[in-house]
């Protein structure tokens, strides 16, 4: 797992927010994946640094985390 500045072309991604956010604010993901990684943000500082993560190591969190 990689911690990097946002990078040119990340805005082009398409975006997803949390299913488990609401309208109200507060603590909000969103991921976005391409090719090469699964790029995870926070929705409150878009500019700041994101989390890019393995497609294989994302599914396997995935997957922990839905049996929780």
């Amino acid at each position: 797992m990689n911690v990097e500045k946002s990078m040119p072309g990340v805005a082009e991604l398409a975006w997803f927010k949390s299913s488990y956010s609401s309208g109200e604010g507060g603590e909000c993901v969103e991921v976005a994946a391409d090719g090469a990684a699964v790029h995870v943000r926070d929705t409150k500082g878009r500019d700041r640094a994101m989390v890019d993560v393995a497609p294989g190591a994302w599914t396997a969190f995935v997957g922990f985390a839905a049996r929780g």
